[in-house]
């Protein structure tokens, strides 16, 4: 997948480059945090506040050291629904929706701690390449729209000089991000590009949008804050509450570990090494946890500041660490500086995310690859931007696992021969399931068989219940007919499933230790053939 620089697989990071690229990363959660927690109908300090927490506990105790956590779109529009309703359930003007979304990020994190500890990381395994390259094209395409949000002021689209001086920073930003490199390969592109695009807005008094202006535009009021307070959620503690917000929390739990793990695997590939899914649905249980007493929104893995902070070096715990502090920093002690940041900067910066997530590789190989996976890129791609990511990624392994089993049903076939004992064989190939039964038993002409028939399983296999009773039906086929039919081959969990066959064959279990089984004694029917045949 060409989704980045050759130096990101192969650079091993240092501490001064995870501190460059943690600090850009800082820059770059600011917009984000703010812009997902106006989506969900939450004060902005909020947004902050949680995506401080996620981005400090995942990077400490997370399974893939390099990645960003924090607040995310895909959990904010679920969020959304839950404060609204909240809202609605206490007097008006309480906002019990906020405490209501505490109460469910406990929740939330409980889910997610018991998805680390029975280690259901592992499932990340089922998802298909083809719905990944459909995963980051989708991503890159809502990443691109959300920043051109960011060309509003107003609610309205920019026009005229505004207009211009925007797309022109933003053209400075991103070509900035594009010389550092060429220049020095350790420099941090990212952050240098910002700091220089604001400073040049500073000293130049260019009038354009910053962070302080964009969160006013969007009713808010700045950034500066104290920090999180312990308290925990005031809701009533009854089974009605449970009953309203276990929905929400199971929802946003599988949002947030479906996007945490396809980010991790993703960001496993571009610097080839291998996190751990297990550790890090553990760690995003606990930042939630957090987040739900110290009035956090919550999140999960954020693709687009991760892939910031691997392009800009960042390959260590110390890199997510650093990007924490600095926005704990900022809200503490330099909210009045990171608010005059031109949000042109930021935009040009994950604009470079977009071309460096987006697979470009797809445009290559669409003529090179099944025509199914085609249409599974294709899809994922859309529902990503349509609905969310956990829509998309089901939807995209349900439809491969379907057509997978198609394929593999046409797969299953037989051939047939009588030897010298007028004893007709059908030696079956390929997987038995549920989707090959029907034409696994058009190979049998029952009516015109010979009255001894062996069925040899030896280049088969029985994939689920529906073989097992097709089996059994097939068994019982021949017994209506008066006929005698021998399973060879099977293996030792048919036959203690197969109750129908036992009642019209003997089952036999074979000295094979690996895969022999057969219905009838085989050796002494070999025995009696070799007999007769001397």
């Amino acid at each position: 997948m060409e989704a980045s620089p050759s130096f990101v697989a192969k650079s091993k990071g240092s501490a001064l480059a995870d501190i460059f690229s943690g600090s850009a990363v800082a820059l770059a959660l600011i917009p984000e945090a703010v812009a997902f927690s106006f989506v969900a109908g939450v004060s902005p300090m909020v947004g902050l506040y949680g995506t401080l927490m996620m981005c400090l506990i995942t990077a400490v105790l997370g399974g893939r050291p390099g990645m960003i956590s924090g607040a995310t779109g895909a959990m904010a529009v679920v969020m959304v629904g839950l404060v609204q309703e909240g809202n609605a359930l206490g007097a008006a003007g309480s906002h019990t929706g906020l405490q209501y979304l505490f109460f469910t990020l406990l929740l939330v994190g409980v889910f997610q701690m018991l998805a680390g500890i029975f280690r259901l990381g592992k499932f990340i395994r089922m998802v298909p390449r083809s719905v990944m390259m459909g995963f980051v094209n989708g991503l890159a395409i809502v990443i691109f729209l959300s920043q051109l949000e960011m060309f509003k002021s107003g609610g309205n689209w920019m026009q005229g000089q505004p207009l211009w001086i925007m797309a022109g920073l933003v053209a400075l930003t991103m070509a900035l991000m594009y010389i550092v490199p060429k220049i020095s390969s350790k420099a941090p592109s990212a952050l240098i590009a910002i700091l220089s695009v604001s400073l040049l807005v500073i000293f130049s008094g260019i009038d354009t949008q910053t962070v302080l202006s964009y969160i006013q535009s969007n009713g808010g009021t700045g950034i500066q804050g104290g920090l999180p307070t312990f308290a925990i959620p005031s809701v009533p503690f009854t089974w009605e509450t449970l009953a309203f917000i276990t929905p929400y929390a199971l929802i946003l739990a599988a949002i947030g570990l479906i996007e945490s793990l396809m980010t991790l695997s993703l960001i496993d590939e571009l610097t080839e090494t291998r996190g751990s899914g297990n550790q890090e649905c553990l760690a995003q249980g606990i930042a939630n946890f957090v987040n739900g007493l110290f009035g956090g929104m919550g999140g999960c893995a954020m693709i687009g500041q991760s892939i910031i902070n691997i392009t800009s070096g960042g390959r260590g715990r110390l890199s997510g660490i650093v990007a924490g502090c600095a926005l704990l920093i900022f809200i503490l002690f330099a909210s009045q500086y990171i608010e005059q940041v031109p949000i042109a900067a930021l935009v040009g910066v994950m604009f470079i995310v977009v071309i460096k997530t987006f697979a470009w590789s797809t445009f290559k190989i669409m003529n090179k690859i099944p025509k199914w996976d085609v249409l599974v890129i294709a899809l994922v791609t859309a529902l990503t931007v349509k609905y969310d990511l956990a829509i998309a990624v089901v939807c995209g392994v349900i439809i491969s696992a379907l057509i997978f089993a198609w394929k593999n049903a046409l797969r299953i076939r037989a051939r047939k021969m009588i030897d010298e004992h007028g004893i007709k064989h059908y030696q079956i190939y390929g997987p038995l399931f549920f989707a090959s039964t029907e034409l696994f038993l058009s190979k049998f002409d029952v009516a015109n068989d010979p009255d001894e028939v062996i069925i040899d399983f030896e280049e088969s296999r029985i994939m689920d219940q529906s073989a097992i009773e097709t089996i059994n039906k097939l068994a019982a086929l021949y017994d209506r007919a008066g006929k005698t039919i021998h399973l060879w081959h099977l293996s030792k969990d048919c036959i203690r499933l197969i109750k129908k066959a036992e009642k019209i064959c003997v089952v036999n279990v074979l000295e094979d230790p690996d895969y022999f089984v057969s219905i009838d004694d085989y050796r002494k029917y070999q025995e009696q053939l070799a007999a007769e045949a001397s």
